[in-house]
């Protein structure tokens, strides 16, 4: 594969049943491929230590370590990272 057709990959932390979660997951789809992007889905509560540290927060969107944005797609951040990464 070529450096121009590496894809990024993020991490969207839910939790089974949260419609933002819902929500953020088919904006993401919509965005994937226009800006070049995977995703996973990580269930928080298949985690102890996820569930602890987002309980309130999901759904969250991280690229490696870094928070992109919780709660709510913000196609704004997205692009930024993504284009500026």
């Amino acid at each position: 594969m070529q450096e121009s057709e590496a894809k990024t990959h993020l991490s969207v932390y839910y939790r089974v049943g949260c419609h933002l979660c819902d929500e953020m997951t088919a904006l993401l789809c919509e965005f994937q491929d226009e800006l070049r992007f995977t995703f996973e889905l990580v269930d928080i509560d298949a985690d102890a230590e996820l569930r602890v540290r987002f309980n309130a927060d999901v759904p969250v969107v991280a690229w490696g370590k870094q928070i992109l944005f919780w709660h709510f797609f913000d196609e704004a951040i997205l692009r930024q990272a993504l284009q500026h990464g």
